[in-house]
């Protein structure tokens, strides 16, 4: 076990839980909402383990009360989720649903009368349907569809909401959507992927413009970021390490924080799609205002040929432990992030946006209790990690659990489960595990006994 930490984390940094609208709000189509595509895809045959869907999730939509209550009991200082796009407006763009903006007045004026600061994510992957059908994220009209929505939301809720987030994580839009087909809207084209890319990082762009001009807080992006590590010294494994991480960490970063894209996506694109020309967003100089990290693994990376379209592997670690997704538990490797993107794209300030862990939950017990020590030793040591890196001198101003309940996580169902809070599927209870009570005493202490704290009776 590591030594305590002994001085707390800083005044005004930011403790927090994150979710997302489909992932835990059920009734997708109530009020007037629009489908989308998760809503399309999750009814598909095959799609999702189990042939689970969001249709109930946690039922946040109908228990929201009670789970900001929940947030109070543990301490929470803020709280991000993210906005159905359909819900506000069920065809994309014009006509907005006056229930379903109704829904986040109130989830907003709930969380301020709790003192909990909400973070508002723009989009978390819930394109509504309707723009699917007119292309989606391949028509190049999609940056000012999502202008018009974010323009909306700002003039809406700016008064209120001090933190917005444009994108989360788009590279898995483009990764899990467009090349692999593994999540809506379920494509497989190398092109597709790579416009995609384009639409989204204007998209960004486009948001963060309409915000300058009627925003008056702070808007950034989230991006999910996994360090690559080479399997070795090899020349092979070194330009397969590289070309991963531009492909992953840098695809997105370069051109908005650095006005480029990486010179690798040349290689990795256009010898397939020699037409291709990347666009870098044409934001740069007023990118963002707060970098979201989303981290929850690294890679140990070695060169595999038959990969497509980078030439690269995961090599399993033997010593180390794993979560239930497969992903190698490395806090280290967090604070190593971190001061990677201070030196590489300056100091901005960041927020840990996301960073959790999916384990085998034991029933709650008769006493109420759900013991989860490999989460709460997960939570420690990467908060230790963010505490390392912010005496190394980066600029890091909050950190958001993932997730605050047990949720429907994609297409592996509800059957992983990343909550501090335990939900009952069947029941729709739920229980604080005893990660949440960890997690409370780390706030009200500002992490100051981060390595002596227990969890109380």
């Amino acid at each position: 076990m590591s030594a305590a930490v002994t001085a707390p984390f800083p005044e005004g940094f930011l403790w927090g839980c994150a979710t997302s609208a489909y992932q835990i709000e059920g009734s997708p189509l109530a009020d007037g909402a629009g489908a989308s595509i998760w809503h399309r895809f999750t009814h598909t045959p095959g799609k999702v383990a189990n042939g689970e869907t969001g249709d109930i999730a946690c039922d946040h939509y109908r228990h929201f009360r009670d789970d900001v209550a929940m947030m109070r009991e543990i301490g929470l200082q803020a709280y991000r989720f993210s906005i159905s796009w359909g819900r506000v407006m069920p065809s994309g763009t014009g006509d907005v649903n006056d229930k379903g903006v109704g829904f986040y007045e109130q989830l907003v004026d709930a969380l301020l009368e709790a003192g909990i600061q909400p973070m508002i994510t723009l989009y978390h992957w819930d394109l509504p349907q309707a723009l699917d059908d007119r292309g989606g994220w391949l028509n190049p009209e999609i940056s000012r569809w999502f202008g018009d929505y974010a323009e909306f939301l700002f003039r809406r809720f700016d008064d209120r909401v001090k933190y917005w987030i444009t994108l989360n994580e788009p590279w898995v839009v483009v990764d899990n959507g467009y090349l692999h087909g593994l999540h809506a809207p379920g494509h497989s084209s190398l092109y597709e992927a790579a416009l995609a890319s384009n639409n989204l990082l204007a998209a960004h762009c486009e948001a963060v413009r309409r915000y300058r001009a009627f925003g008056s807080h702070q808007i950034g992006l989230a991006v999910n970021l996994e360090p690559k590590y080479p399997a070795s010294n090899s020349a092979e494994d070194l330009h397969a390490t590289r070309l991963a991480d531009a492909w992953m960490n840098r695809q997105f970063l370069d051109p908005v924080l650095l006005g480029r894209h990486p010179d690798e996506l040349d290689e990795l694109i256009r010898r397939e799609v020699p037409w291709y020309r990347p666009d870098a967003g044409g934001c740069f100089d007023d990118a963002l205002d707060f970098l979201g990290v989303n981290y929850y693994t690294r890679a140990v990376t070695r060169h595999e040929t038959s990969a497509w379209p980078v030439p690269a592997a995961t090599v399993r670690q033997p010593q180390s432990v794993y979560t239930e997704t497969g992903w190698e538990v490395c806090s280290q490797a967090l604070c190593r992030l971190l001061n990677w993107i201070r030196d590489r794209y300056g100091n901005h300030p960041v927020y840990i946006t996301e960073n959790g862990c999916a384990f085998y939950d034991p029933p709650v017990a008769r006493n109420g209790r759900v013991r989860d020590p490999l989460r709460q030793d997960y939570l420690c040591s990467h908060l230790h990690a963010v505490h390392r890196a912010i005496e190394a001198g980066c600029d890091i101003r909050g950190y958001f659990v993932w997730s605050l309940m047990d949720n429907f996580e994609w297409t592996q169902g509800c059957a992983k489960r990343f909550g501090l809070v335990h939900v009952d599927f069947e029941t729709l209870r739920r229980t604080p595990k005893d990660s949440a009570r960890l997690y409370a005493q780390i706030i009200a202490s500002r992490g100051a006994n981060l390595w002596t704290t227990e969890v109380k009776e």
